[in-house]
């Protein structure tokens, strides 16, 4: 795929960004959590706070910076709860679900088989942010999955 024209090379063209209190912990724990890999680290001068910062899981970048409400950007926990959740591919789903929870997050459903053909679970981080945890098992047809939500609809009352 092409990149769009004006991205930074290295850069896919859609990045998350998050918001987060205590910028160079969130890098910090990240890489142990979530076992990615620090790119860039804008420290401001005196202050031992990061400004900007770019992490990257499996070639796709993210980043984060400290929380400004006066600016509009707020955490998850200063807003109550979260807008959005990021989605992570890994090789072995039950095993990054392991080293995210044994390094401070939250599992917010248990990893399980689902009928799409991944397994998945996810967690929260201590800075709110969620994460959905994946291992692609195999394909479906769209057949199969419009059968599987039907049934699943009908199971619910739906």
């Amino acid at each position: 795929m092409q990149q769009a024209q004006g991205n930074p090379q290295g850069i896919q063209p859609l990045v998350p960004y998050l918001y987060v209190e205590d910028a160079a912990k969130a890098l910090d724990f990240y890489a142990q959590a979530l076992g990615a890999a620090e790119r860039v680290r804008m420290e401001i001068p005196g202050t031992g706070k990061v400004m900007h910062g770019e992490m990257t899981i499996g070639g796709n970048v993210f980043m984060l910076g400290e929380a400004n409400r006066e600016m509009g950007h707020a955490t998850p926990h200063q807003l109550g709860g979260n807008h959005s959740c990021l989605m992570v591919y890994v090789p072995d789903v039950d095993a990054a679900m392991a080293r995210a929870v044994k390094a401070g997050c939250e599992t917010t459903m248990p990893a399980a088989d689902m009928f799409w053909g991944d397994r998945m679970g996810s967690v929260k981080d201590p800075f709110g942010h969620s994460w959905m945890l994946a291992t692609h098992l195999r394909e479906v047809s769209p057949e199969a999955m419009q059968k599987a939500i039907a049934e699943m609809a009908k199971q619910q009352g739906g």
